[in-house]
């Protein structure tokens, strides 16, 4: 009966690139609104608020990141959990899964957000706000940390609903959202004339319709019928999934920690530079969110084969867990250097999208400059995530955890600590290309070694093939 599960399934017997089409699209789309959401904030607050209200929403990026860390934790963790079981043939299990890694979502989404307004002004401090930008900061996140719960189930439980075979549903569900933020943020920003208040309700009004459509898709989940039992917390099957989530989860984290870094290195040794403290920390902000962009939609290349690479792994049909990845690698690529193109020929009408008339020289300068060095490898960032995504997606977590630091916190943050001490300034915009190249070897060589295991376990399958028929 399993047998015939595993047979009948799509994800182990249509072809692979159809498959990525129709996962991979949807989620393409749903990570490209979710990084919008910021995006829109910035275009408005930067059109109405000015340089210090872009600066503060660069203040407030490491609270985003908290939040998609643990969303990712048990959205991805979950979904590769449940994949991996059907794949197996496993189905009584998978519920409990999926059913565990919402009620924690929910849960330590509330927690954040109670942490974040209790601390939130030495919060804000130790994230690198200046006085001058301190009020712009408090506006903002004072409110959309309310919003903290509902993002991060509305973006966990979209990577439910599609290993549920649903991503159009979490597309849907995404947009929504997003549209909703884009027309609050017009009404309230500039036309209530809310300023940064405006920004952060319209933020936080999307993200709790998206929760809603999320919680109606899972009351009626199809593959799997979920029940009371399935949402109560057990050890077992919480530390399965966060283990498998646990990749994602510190990735997001480095991420948050390397801002956070960032700010406040571009606050101290701008000081000492022409550019002055705040315009370098905008920049930096704006310029990492729209590179966001592009990484939103590796992230979803990579998104799109979780399901396809943990289902055959899962029944050892190894070859095409390999065309998956290959196929992920070369559209992530090809993204990876259309971008390249546009950040080396046109950075400084990019930053005039995201500011108004009263943007200094200094922050157009600065801005470019941060676009041409920082982001010089950026034809190479997708290699990292994409590898990344794929030992989670194959159950070998570790692997996939070492994966995700190496970037931000075992090449990137050691080098920002000592370049600026030697260059200034522009130390910190050479540490951008350092860590992307090094992080791109180690990835390598990582898949070539996992390809070569999956080759090996691959032939001793055949040889027990025949001979059982013998």
């Amino acid at each position: 009966m399993e047998e015939k599960f595993k047979q009948d399934n799509p994800l182990g017997t249509e072809r692979v690139g159809s498959l990525m089409l129709r996962f991979a699209i949807p989620s393409i789309i749903g990570m490209l609104v979710s990084a919008l959401y910021n995006i829109v904030d910035q275009f408005f607050i930067g059109q109405k608020v000015g340089t210090l209200g872009n600066t503060a929403t660069s203040i407030a990026f490491p609270f985003t990141t908290a939040c998609m860390a643990i969303a990712l934790l048990f959205g991805i963790g979950g979904a590769s959990c449940y994949n991996l079981a059907m794949g197996m043939g496993d189905k009584k299990r998978s519920g409990y899964y999926v059913g565990n890694a919402i009620t924690m979502l929910a849960g330590l989404g509330v927690i954040l957000s109670v942490i974040t307004l209790v601390f939130l002004t030495p919060l804000l401090k130790a994230f690198a706000a200046t006085p001058d930008v301190m009020p712009y900061a408090k506006d903002y996140v004072g409110i959309t940390a309310i919003g903290f719960p509902f993002l991060i189930l509305t973006t966990g439980g979209g990577h439910l609903i599609r290993a549920d075979g649903s991503p159009k549903m979490t597309m849907i569900c995404n947009i929504t959202g997003a549209v909703i933020n884009t027309v609050l943020d017009a009404v309230f920003v500039l036309g209530l004339e809310w300023g940064m208040k405006g920004a952060a309700w319209a933020t936080v009004i999307g993200q709790i319709v998206s929760t809603g459509i999320v919680i109606w898709y899972l009351k009626g989940f199809k593959t799997t019928e979920l029940e009371k039992k399935h949402f109560k917390p057990a050890m077992e099957h919480t530390k399965r999934v966060a283990m498998i989530g646990m990749a994602s989860f510190f990735n997001q984290i480095a991420i948050g920690v390397v801002q956070i870094v960032l700010n406040n290195s571009l606050k101290h040794y701008g000081a000492r530079s022409e550019y002055g403290a705040d315009d370098p920390i905008a920049c930096a902000g704006i310029i990492m969110k729209v590179n966001m962009i592009v990484f939103s939609i590796v992230i979803g290349l990579a998104q799109g084969t979780q399901p396809i690479e943990s289902f055959n792994y899962g029944a050892r049909n190894f070859s095409r867990v390999k065309k998956a990845f290959r196929l992920a690698i070369f559209a992530g690529g090809t993204i990876s250097i259309v971008a390249f193109f546009m950040f080396q020929l046109i950075p400084r009408q990019i930053l005039g999208l995201f500011a108004n008339a009263d943007a200094s020289e200094g922050y157009y300068e600065f801005g470019a400059k941060f676009f041409r060095m920082f982001l010089f490898f950026t034809w190479l960032n997708c290699i990292q995530p994409i590898s990344s995504t794929f030992f989670t997606s194959i159950g070998k977590s570790i692997k996939g955890v070492f994966l995700s630091l190496t970037r931000q916190i075992l090449f990137f943050i050691p080098v920002l600590l000592i370049l600026p001490r030697f260059f200034g300034i522009d130390g910190i915009l050479y540490t951008g290309p350092i860590a992307d190249v090094s992080s791109s070897i180690v990835a390598v060589l990582m898949i070539l070694v996992e390809f070569r295991a999956m080759s090996m376990m691959q032939e001793l399958d055949r040889q027990k093939s025949g001979q059982a028929q013998v």
